[in-house]
């Protein structure tokens, strides 16, 4: 049932609402017209109080209080009395929503029998068979171990609640009742991935599953105790973890944690198979596919079964692999289905795998119980060394295919060919460094069961020094992406020796690099053709948890006879080239429909299954198909099904088309695998939808060759009015599928995604939107992706800035990512904080007034000690108390940082009022135009680092281009330090350049005129239109009030005058925020974008004598250059590489055109400019450039011709060293010229 939380305390304790239809779930309509009941009765008898108030009180009493937070009359009970001065204080529960409050007794009322009649709303629920653990800790054996606790550990309830936090779905499954408490297995939908709350925990080591206790009470016992509860009793079975229903299909799988997609982390593949250390109750049937990453036991003498099956079956037959014994005797239970396109005998036990004995041994270390069912027939098909495709629900979990890797690795005979031979022997491509990463800890944390083959993770930038310098000697194994394996592999011959090579997460791969993946497989095929590859093994290993078009082209092209394991029922379905077809119709017609459908059918033989859910739908099809002198068979659990099949093989033969109705709980019984077509007359859940095309799989043709409609099997979906919810699954199923949409279908999830995100209004914009410009999971990111007046006023941000944008200083504090921060806005005339800091710092100085909290309020500001000094910090949550703790811990945002924390409640201290009248500082900034390389969706953590250590707590110079909420975008970011001596101004650094030139990050010119888009519809502020440059003021008429070091090194005095002739590929674009909906703005950033990747500017030294100027342009191996000399004016133009490089240069003086030359050198061009008079320039050019600088190296050259007065070694250079915002290599786009 979906669920909806109102209140945690811990796992063991926590209320929820349920949703949906059940003996529990009452509709919310009722419990309204039970609320407005009450506050109609309540606040009419209120002149009448005394007729319904108690006689007395007492603790567990039900009554009735009013609730000034929700403004209504609740249900409660009383869970304390108190007595103070002049009466009694009551604590109350509110049975409806889970909220504890406090009434004075006379605010007390009768809980009237006719108001009872309703159960509950608020559900007490604990995590079922889930208990807390502890980490026991004995000095005197200095040993520590993990061991069963009597409460929740605080870091276990924080990871409990951030998990249902970030959930956009939850569902229960009910498995007993004790004691008024629902037992439940809960599952959370976090970025469309679910996952079973208890199965994280005790994967986590925050809980384990203890042993079922036979005294557990049937929710019939619940509802003796609940008060007044009138429904329907219905019998709870305490049931197995893996029978817990887990939906699979029609949900996108994209990248999450990882960016890429969802990580298995080492520890949670240790110790994932906990749930199943004892043996199941013998009357419950497990379901392997229910839970994937659940491991089976089987028993030895079914197991010879099993295999005799196996090897008696055809190839690309679907192979149907019972969990016990008991299913075969039971041909009604569920059982494991997987198709298989060769033979493979399972490994279902560690003791039975294929793994080298000391990994064995360390895997029980760990506690591992077995493989899973996907890597039961996974691991067989690696070890041999064969080709491997498999596709499962848990394809994006690396232990499918790393155990049998290592121990193939072990093999060093295999390998013996190579031994003069230098290079790796696997590699293994993942589709992001994240994920890289993890695949990376698992070999180095296996290694050491191993020999050493000295694993390597290798990312690698744009930047070739950094690829040119990677030391690969005496590596065997390296983790990497297409995008680095092809960096590398331009300065090492990588595949001399390269035996194994692992495609993780193939599906990701090959829809973000195709391209490298293909590259990178051409020469891996051409490098394995020679003698010494002859009995030398060369394996190509693809999983994933999807099927797509390029998977059937890998197999073709580069597998020899490959092992082909799906355990996902819907991508075989689309392996099998499965027809995928929707037919809307209403619900009432669904029946004419039906006719239609198998009128077309008629006249070629086939064998059709209608399935439908009901024995009621089953007889009414029946009859309507009878009725329409159409032969059919009907099949339900009380028929007889021995007979139907007779039928159902013997009309097919003698060529007729058979048609069979069956309900969904006969198809095992059945065993039907050869239908042609399977039409669902009632819509199928996710797993029952799998299993109803396995029905056909006898006929799946993986043959990419034949077009889809005209393949063999057909899959036809009835999709009425009722099936609204399930269109988005829908739509995307057939995507993914490449199948036929309909027209309705598109207008409707059309209307569909609009209204979901109408649904996230209230939440904060997409982290992803605003730090890149778009969100590529719109469906499944949890945040909205629209504009909310409400929200997106600006904040913290000062008034001044907002009426006149332009340059601000700012100062980073907290670095979230490498564009991502949180700081202050400093104020250089009056800083406000700076004041506030100061005076806060001074009154807790004083220890008379470092007063402690006693009732701690949420939201509320208090004060904090850290690291010497005092900081206003506000709180956003406060943790339970733990039994043994005096104190109980918070979690804190520190508003002047941006900065969040979780603390002591008696390190919170009392926070003047006077101290909280100035606003929080703390704002978030985002530099634009800048991303990932790679289509990764996180920045590197080593250029987080770096940034960090460069920018954190020092004041930069910024260009606030736009405002939404607390969020500034700043575009430049530039670190200026001023040289007092000099008295000029000098940038440091451009963090947009920082981070380019790591080689980690790359352009992103879309960037603001996503946000643009995104704010097309809103007035805002213009915040380019009036904002200028940050440089230095030219102004020959008076240089020394130019130079004049208060004016330089304030930025709100400095301005530009830049010459668009000058800058040719000037970096400015029109980044407004007004309605980008016109055309012409639009163009204007296109062009703009367009040219700056065509042109760069070269940097420019100069110095000079009395007779000439040199000017040395730094560009190396010039090709085609061409020099223009006139009056006033040099046009220089060159190429190098791929690069083209022009400099429009409007002189400062005239020069002699025709005495001026231009020489090419190795390294540079130096031009050498004849004046027209003699004497000393104050400056090259006669507008600003900032691509033009001082040759500081000839200082002592000209010093002497310098226009100062004498004594002065002072030197004044407007175009040389103080420089603008835009920095070089933004105006090319991408690149810098060094």
């Amino acid at each position: 049932m979906e669920v909806f939380v109102l209140k945690i305390e811990d796992p063991g304790c926590f209320w929820v609402t349920m949703k949906g239809s059940g003996p529990f779930i009452v509709d919310e309509v009722a419990y309204k017209k039970l609320s407005d009941e009450m506050n109609h009765f309540y606040d009419k008898s209120y002149k009448d109080a005394h007729e319904v108030k108690p006689v007395t009180v007492e603790e567990g009493q039900v009554c009735v209080v009013f609730s000034e937070e929700l403004k209504c009359w609740c249900r409660a009970v009383i869970k304390s009395v108190m007595y103070c001065t002049d009466n009694y204080q009551m604590e109350c529960f509110l049975v409806d929503y889970a909220k504890y409050i406090f009434v004075k007794s006379k605010d007390i009322r009768l809980a009237v029998e006719p108001f009872m009649q309703l159960p509950y709303r608020a559900k007490k629920c604990r995590l079922y068979r889930t208990r807390p653990v502890t980490l026991r800790i004995d000095l005197c054996e200095e040993t520590a171990k993990t061991v069963p606790a009597k409460r929740w550990d605080s870091a276990a309830t924080w990871y409990f609640q951030n998990l249902l936090k970030a959930s956009t779905h939850l569902k229960a499954k009910l498995c007993a009742i004790e004691d008024n408490t629902f037992d439940v297995f809960l599952y959370v939908t976090i970025k469309d991935e679910k996952v079973c709350v208890n199965d994280d925990l005790v994967s986590k080591n925050f809980a384990h599953f203890e042993e079922a206790e036979e005294n557990t009470r049937s929710s019939a016992d619940y509802q003796e105790n609940q008060t007044s509860l009138k429904a329907e009793s219905l019998p709870v079975k305490i049931t197995n973890p893996t029978l817990v229903f887990r939906p699979v299909l029609f949900q996108k799988k994209i990248p999450a944690n990882l960016g890429t997609g969802l990580a298995v982390s080492s520890s949670s593949i240790e110790d994932t198979c906990q749930r199943l250390s004892t043996d199941p109750d013998e009357n419950t049937v497990r379901i392997v596919k229910a839970i994937p990453d659940l491991p089976f036991k089987e028993n030895t003498e079914v197991h010879v079964d099993k295999l005799q099956q196996c090897l008696n079956s055809d190839p690309l037959k679907t192979h149907v692999v019972e969990d016990d014994q008991q299913s075969s005797q039971n041909r009604s239970e569920e059982r494991n289905f997987i198709f298989l396109s060769n033979k493979i005998q399972p490994s279902s036990s560690l003791e039975t795998a294929p793994l080298f004995h000391e990994f064995k041994k360390e895997l029980t270390r760990k506690k591992f119980l077995g493989p899973n069912f996907t890597e039961s027939y996974c691991w067989p098909s690696v070890a041999r060394g064969c080709d491997v495709v498999a596709i499962s629900y848990q394809g994006n979990d690396p232990f499918v295919y790393i155990p049998p890797l290592l121990t193939l690795l072990q093999l060093e005979g295999c390998y013996k060919a190579f031994t003069n031979r230098s290079g790796p022997l696997a590699l293994i491509l993942c589709p992001g460094w994240k994920k890289a990463q993890l695949v990376f800890e698992l070999l180095k944390t296996y290694e050491r069961c191993s020999r050493q083959f000295h694993p390597m993770l290798i990312i690698l930038g744009q930047n070739k020094a950094a690829a040119s310098s990677v030391k690969i000697q005496g590596c065997e194994v390296i983790v990497t992406t297409p995008y680095s394996f092809l960096r590398l592999f331009e300065h090492h011959n990588l595949f001399c020796r390269l035996c194994h090579l692992v495609l993780d997460e193939v599906e990701v791969l090959f829809s973000d690099a195709a391209e490298q993946v293909f590259t990178i497989l051409d020469c891996y095929k051409k490098a394995t053709v020679g003698e010494e590859w002859e009995y030398s093994p060369h394996q190509i290993i693809a999983v994933g948890t999807r099927w797509n078009k390029r998977i059937a082209h890998l197999i073709k092209e580069f597998m020899n006879d490959p092992y082909v394991v799906i355990t996902a029922l819907e991508e075989a379905s689309i392996y099998g080239n499965v027809q995928q077809v929707v037919q809307p119709c209403v619900n009432s017609e669904r029946i004419s429909v039906l006719l239609k459908i198998l009128d077309s059918t008629h006249s070629n033989p086939q064998k059709v299954l209608v399935f439908t859910n009901s024995v009621n739908e089953a007889d009414v099809i029946h009859e309507a198909l009878k009725s329409s002198s159409m032969f059919s068979l009907k099949i339900h659990e009380e028929s007889n099904s021995k007979y139907i099949l007779e039928q159902w093989t013997k009309k097919y033969n003698s060529g007729s088309p058979v048609l069979l109705v069956s309900t969904d709980d006969c198809m095992q019984s059945l065993g039907i695998t050869d239908a042609t077509c399977v039409i669902h007359f009632s819509f199928p859940s996710p797993r029952i939808f799998g299993q109803r095309l396995h029905s056909m799989s006898d006929n799946f043709c993986n043959d990419s060759s034949v077009d889809q409609e005209h393949t063999k099997t057909r899959s036809v979906i009835l999709l009425t009015e009722n099936n609204d919810c399930d269109t988005l699954g829908i739509l995307r199923f057939l995507q993914h599928a490449e199948a036929e949409i309909p027209p309705e279908l598109h207008d409707f999830t059309a209307k569909m995604l609009e209204a979901e995100e109408v649904k996230k209004f209230s939440r904060p914009l997409c982290a992803y939107l605003k730090t890149f410009g778009i969100c590529k999971n719109r469906t499944a990111c949890p945040d909205r992706h629209q504009i909310n007046m409400q929200m997106d006023i600006p904040q913290n941000i000062p008034n001044k800035i907002l009426q006149a944008p332009g340059c601000v200083t700012i100062l980073p504090l907290h670095i979230v990512s490498a564009t991502n921060y949180f700081g202050r806005i400093v104020d250089n005339e009056e800083d406000q904080y700076t004041n506030l800091a100061e005076d806060i710092n001074e009154y807790f100085e004083n220890p008379s007034n470092r007063i402690s909290v006693k009732k701690m309020k949420a939201l509320a500001l208090y004060g904090l000690h850290e690291k010497r000094l005092f900081h206003r910090v506000q709180v956003l949550e406060i943790y339970p108390k733990e039994e043994e703790n005096l104190f109980f811990s918070v979690k804190i945002k520190y508003i002047d940082e941006g900065r969040t924390s979780q603390v002591q409640s008696c390190q919170l201290l009392h926070l003047p009022a006077r101290f909280q009248c100035l606003p929080p500082q703390a704002v978030e900034f985002v530099v634009c135009r800048v991303k990932p390389i790679d289509k990764e969706i996180e920045w590197n953590p080593e250029v987080t680092h770096y940034i960090r250590h460069k920018i954190k707590g020092k004041p930069h110079e910024a260009k606030i281009v736009h405002t939404l909420g607390n969020t500034a975008w700043v575009d430049q970011m530039v670190r200026v330090t001023r040289l007092s001596e000099l008295k000029i101004t000098v940038n440091e650094y451009n963090v947009r350049s920082e981070i380019l030139s790591t080689g980690l990050g790359t352009d992103n010119p879309e960037h603001i005129m996503q946000l643009q888009k995104l704010c097309g519809h809103l007035k805002l502020l213009d915040h380019t239109e009036n904002l200028e440059s940050l440089s230095i003021k030219e102004d020959t008429a008076d240089l020394e009030n130019v130079c004049n070091a208060e004016n330089m090194s304030n930025p709100q005095n400095m301005s530009s005058q830049e010459n668009s002739t000058e800058n040719c590929n000037s970096s400015k674009i029109t980044l407004g925020t007004h309605s980008c909906d016109g055309v012409h703005q639009s163009k204007e950033v296109e062009d703009a974008t367009l040219h700056q990747r065509q042109c760069f500017h070269p940097q420019i030294k100069w110095f000079q004598n009395e007779e000439t100027v040199t000017v040395n342009v730094e560009i190396a191996s010039v090709a085609d250059h061409k020099c223009e000399f006139s009056k006033e004016k040099v046009i220089f133009s060159a190429c190098s590489g791929d690069k083209f490089y022009m400099a429009d240069m409007e002189l400062h003086q005239c020069i002699l055109a025709e005495k001026s030359t231009c020489v090419v050198k190795e390294k540079e061009v130096v031009i050498i400019l004849m004046k027209e008079q003699k004497g000393s320039w104050c400056k090259l050019l006669k507008n600003k450039n900032n691509h033009v600088s001082l040759d500081f190296e000839h200082w002592e050259d000209c010093e002497d011709d310098s226009p100062f007065p004498g004594g002065t070694k002072k030197m004044y250079c407007p175009g040389a060293v103080s420089e603008d915002l835009v920095d070089s290599s933004e105006v090319s786009g991408t690149e810098s010229d060094d």
